[in-house]
């Protein structure tokens, strides 16, 4: 018998699931393909027979009854962390003096009951759980890459464990280095965390011994068959994945009598209820309300607003770049100075900032020094001012000159030039209200540039009020666009009311005298006839 497809993918596949993973079921299905085992037969007893019965190439029972054909196909199903004994274990924990831990003796009283109710039902297929010392050894023994000389270096061997350390363990308490290596008197919770290994991610091998018949129990005939690992966040990494569509997997043992082994991995977890579901959402739901309200009682509900009539400007800004300049290791000192009308900024805000020193490099025919040095700056103006957005400017440098030929040379070999005391003296002062400021005696040389790129964002009630004031303007002009009919009966009303109107402004300004005595008016106070704006439109 020989399989047409084969599954040579034996990554790991990843899965997640709100399920607890205790309710997660595999199905494995082993059997052998071929086999190297000697046929032990029996001639014929009967005279004058010349074939051989097929019967007797059966090989005979053992003491036990069992067959060897039964060892040729096997189906289990394994539940999460569920414990299956193989053969080496059943042997090792009959014996007393091998069982050391308080695990080993457990595993024992479960055997012995396993032997007095009829034996163990797997025979190949068992497993080991993530309390087994098979888990700790093969995660300590974990190779970092395919190779196989590779030899494990002092950060993989001190990173094994790494999966075993307690979550909740600190080193300090108060501030001070937790130096007690021994708790004369613990308490409950102590005791609990302790002695409970916390691990955030469990382990399960599902394993296969694939040893020949009546050798059943080495180590050496041990196949990982699937490795399943769950973390508390509810992945399950299975490795390899399900069969499902796919092929069955194969084993090929190595030895003098080499065999094929098929086997294949389904998941058979059993689907939740509706009303289990139902009831599921619901507790989600319940959850992140709590949740959701949790974080709202940290951030709180009250918005800060400006006060009524001014404009709060936030500025993220960046100094970009600097070209231009003779020598290298640059850095740029800047400052800002806010307009003195209207304009404010919090006590706390710097305005100033000093960027680190940068090495200039190449660029075309200049050497530019990027410094990509951000900044940001809170500031408020008595009025609106929606000119907010993204920026970007460049603005001209300059620096105090010294003359002589002595200065240039002390500044070529030695560095170091004439220097501002006050860094403020290079802007206008506020104080100024002429055209032109004069600078006379002060010698200045044109140097670089320095680029800005600044991200303003605005903030005001006025913003707030007039924005409602144009959804407003905009709901009303959305249910009547499209109406014709309505805008033409608009048009008529509002025609006929101004007519109203410069009727009641005429009868106001006649004289008395052109009314009758019974009240009626003269020919010249007759109701003038509505003008052509006042006519009845064409389409209503």
């Amino acid at each position: 018998m020989a399989e047409a497809v084969w599954s040579t993918d034996t990554g790991e596949a990843v899965y997640r699931s709100r399920d607890p993973v205790r309710n997660l079921r595999l199905r494995v299905h082993l059997q052998r393909i071929t086999s190297s085992n000697f046929l032990h037969y029996q001639p014929a007893a009967q005279l004058g027979k010349d074939l051989i019965d097929l019967a007797t190439f059966r090989p005979p029972p053992t003491a036990s009854g069992h067959r060897p054909d039964e060892d040729e196909e096997e189906e289990v199903v394994i539940g999460w962390q569920e414990k299956l004994f193989s053969q080496f274990e059943v042997d090792l924990y009959q014996n007393e003096a091998a069982c050391q831990s308080p695990l080993d003796h457990q595993y024992r009283q479960e055997i012995l009951k396993l032997e007095n109710s009829g034996g163990r039902k797997n025979r190949r297929i068992f497993t080991y759980t993530d309390s087994d010392r098979y888990t700790n050894l093969e995660e300590h023994c974990q190779k970092m890459t395919t190779a196989a000389s590779e030899v494990p270096s002092f950060l993989v061997e001190r990173m094994a464990n790494v999966r075993r350390r307690r979550q909740d363990r600190r080193g300090m308490e108060g501030g001070i280095l937790k130096s007690r290596i021994v708790t004369w008197e613990p308490s409950e919770e102590f005791i609990r965390n302790s002695h409970v290994i916390n691990t955030p991610l469990q382990t399960m091998y599902i394993m296969a011994d694939l040893g020949p018949y009546g050798k059943l129990g080495y180590k050496k005939y041990e196949h990982v068959l699937c490795t399943l690992k769950v973390d508390s966040n509810g992945v399950i990494t299975v490795k390899p994945d399900f069969t499902g569509l796919k092929g069955p997997y194969r084993i090929e043992t190595e030895g003098e009598k080499q065999e094929l082994w098929k086997y294949t991995i389904d998941n058979v977890s059993s689907l939740a209820q509706p009303e289990e579901e139902e009831r599921e959402q619901r507790v989600f739901k319940d959850l992140y309300g709590r949740h959701k309200e949790y974080l709202n009682s940290l951030v709180g509900t009250d918005f800060e607003m400006t006060v009524p009539g001014a404009l709060r400007l936030f500025v993220n800004g960046e100094v970009v770049s600097a070209q231009g300049y003779e020598y290298d290791n640059l850095y740029v000192h800047f400052f800002v100075e806010l307009p003195t009308s209207n304009w404010s900024s919090p006590a706390f805000q710097q305005l100033s900032g000093i960027t680190q020193t940068c090495v200039t490099k190449s660029l075309g025919m200049d050497k530019v020094a990027y410094f990509s040095y951000p900044f940001t700056f809170e500031a408020s103006f008595l009025h609106e001012d929606e000119s907010a957005g993204s920026h970007t400017l460049t603005v001209s440098t300059w620096r105090p000159m010294e003359l002589g030929t002595v200065a240039e040379l002390r500044r070529f070999f030695i560095g170091g030039s004439l220097e501002l005391e006050d860094i403020s003296y290079v802007r206008i002062p506020g104080t100024f209200k002429g055209e032109r400021l004069s600078r006379f005696g002060l010698r200045t040389e044109t140097t670089g540039s320095v680029t800005f790129r600044l991200h303003c964002l605005q903030q005001s009630r006025a913003f707030m009020e007039s924005s409602s004031l144009r959804k407003r303007m905009r709901s009303v002009l959305d249910r009547l666009e499209g109406f014709s009919q309505q805008s033409s009966i608009h048009s008529v009303l509002e025609a006929f009311r101004r007519a109203r109107r410069r009727m009641q402004e005429a009868r106001e300004r006649l004289p008395q005298g052109l009314v009758g005595p019974s009240g009626a008016r003269s020919p010249s106070s007759l109701q003038p006839r509505p003008s052509v704006q006042e006519d009845k439109p064409s389409a209503i």
